[in-house]
């Protein structure tokens, strides 16, 4: 039998790690095996940066922040700020978008040449032969003693929901429309949808949201939720919580939209453009997994502890190993450089004890609207669910002198600590920059600090710090500005 030819890297020896995807696991899987002295390829046939830099986290900020801008400066008058004859220009915040996002890309690529990690733009894909995982770029085979999958996610789509691109959207078109539509109904209240609904609601589009859960983000706390859906409601987008959608059709230039709200009601609302953002799954579809014998778990890369890639029976596949979005848990772009990372030390030796091993107990979240959310840890529901006994502490903004001289009085925040220990369970915040402020409560769980370490620690006045040991304070009767 006549043996298919091998893909050849450009120095023409083979690489110690393939790394197959660019985005925020794959890129960074790549650069912390390079730092180890591997020599690395990586295969990316669209983007380096990924989905992340180049339609996901980063450009949506860019949007986000022009949207923030505007609506601070229509509300801008009882602070001595007059704006006659505001308005957004659309194309312009769009236009700013892409250019950021074209900054990642190049960033990444400047990267890869100062570790001196060689891109591929080209396809690859597994195949099994003689029972044997292999991977394949273009048709060749490339092999290496290490192979990374970090192949992402992609948009999920439901049968009564199926983007067109045009009037039914993923997150994808609705970042890069040529114009601003005037009505736009969100399928899903996931971080996504909340972040789209805000973005147009905050420039002028008249925004509908679904949600078939009882509660909007539904993976944050409940009175964070709830709090969240308030505010959003004042500002003017229409929420359904509990609501099931039942499809669509074209009417016109404008979707027609069926579903039955939380009362079990019939509704119709008439919209220019649809967004669907109801969750991803694996993009498996690119590497023909399915095909290849590998093992997959809810639309998901099965692997395990070390990331090692599982075949069907359970097993881990030599030289095989898969990180970030396309193994499932929380999707988010810094648990998959977090993986890459771990994965990478742990082939290259580094006893385990020094590896950065990711706990996701501490995996923080964090969604991008005004106000802001930012969460890691146990909710309060979860943890009495766990039948953990548990103290809760609130502090809301309007209590700080901070947020009454910035006028972002909106939320709280709320820590879950162990009762005895006085362990930090979780911690969620509503409002200020919440996306920054969970940082500190991140290091402070890596750390083991406790409640007590919080109480004795001296912050700077007046910050949005103080709030958060507001709330440790609160947790024992203790709150002085309550």
């Amino acid at each position: 039998m006549m043996q298919k030819p091998v893909a050849q890297t450009s120095a023409g020896a083979g690489p110690d790690v393939v790394v197959v995807g660019g985005g925020p696991g794959g890129y960074v899987a790549a650069i912390r095996a390079a730092q180890l002295g591997k020599k690395v390829v990586v295969i990316e046939r669209a983007h380096l940066g990924g989905i992340c830099a180049n339609w996901g986290c980063i450009p949506t900020k860019a949007l986000l922040h022009s949207a923030e801008l505007f609506a601070s400066l229509k509300k801008g008058a009882h602070l001595g700020i007059v704006t006659d004859g505001l308005r957004f220009d659309y194309g312009a915040a769009i236009a700013n978008s892409r250019k950021v996002a074209e900054g990642q890309k190049r960033g990444v690529g400047l990267l890869f040449k100062k570790n001196q990690i060689e891109h591929l733009d080209k396809t690859a894909t597994l195949r099994r032969e003689g029972g044997k995982l292999k991977l394949f770029v273009d048709g060749k085979e490339l092999s290496a003693p290490h192979i990374i999958l970090a192949v992402g996610a992609k948009p999920k789509t439901i049968p009564s929901l199926v983007p067109d691109g045009k009037d039914v959207l993923t997150y994808f078109e609705a970042m890069n429309l040529p114009s601003q539509p005037k009505s736009l109904l969100v399928v899903g209240a996931g971080a996504i949808g909340i972040e789209f609904a805000y973005f147009y609601n905050a420039i002028g589009t008249q925004v509908t949201v679904l949600e078939a859960l009882p509660q909007i983000l539904p993976v944050e706390d409940s009175e964070i939720a709830e709090q969240l859906r308030r505010e959003l409601t004042k500002q003017g987008i229409r929420i359904h919580v509990g609501a099931r959608f039942a499809g669509c059709e074209k009417v016109g230039s404008e979707q027609k939209v069926r579903f039955t709200d939380a009362n079990g009601q019939s509704q119709e609302v008439v919209v220019e453009k649809v967004l669907s953002a109801v969750g991803v799954t694996g993009n498996l579809d690119t590497i023909a997994a399915a095909s290849a014998g590998v093992k997959i778990d809810r639309g998901f890369l099965a692997v395990d502890e070390w990331y090692r890639l599982l075949d069907a029976s359970g097993k881990p596949e030599p030289g095989f190993y898969a990180i970030g979005d396309c193994i499932g848990g929380p999707l988010l772009a810094h648990k998959a450089s977090a993986e890459g990372i771990a994965c990478v030390e742990k082939l290259a030796g580094i006893n385990d004890r020094e590896i950065r091993r990711v706990d996701l107990s501490s995996m923080p979240g964090a969604t991008f609207c005004r106000p802001e959310v930012g969460s890691m840890g146990l909710t309060e529901q979860k943890a009495r669910a766990e039948g953990k006994q548990i103290k809760v502490g609130k502090f809301p903004f309007k209590a700080s002198g901070k947020a009454q001289a910035t006028g972002e009085t909106e939320g709280m925040v709320k820590v879950v600590l162990d009762e005895q220990s006085g362990e930090i369970l979780g911690a969620h915040i509503l409002g200020g920059t919440a996306s920054d402020m969970i940082s500190a409560l991140c290091i402070a769980r890596s750390g083991e600090l406790t409640a007590t370490e919080v109480l004795h620690t001296v912050l700077p006045h007046p910050t949005y710090g103080e709030i958060t040991k507001g709330a440790f304070e609160a947790a024992f009767g203790e709150a002085i500005d309550l």
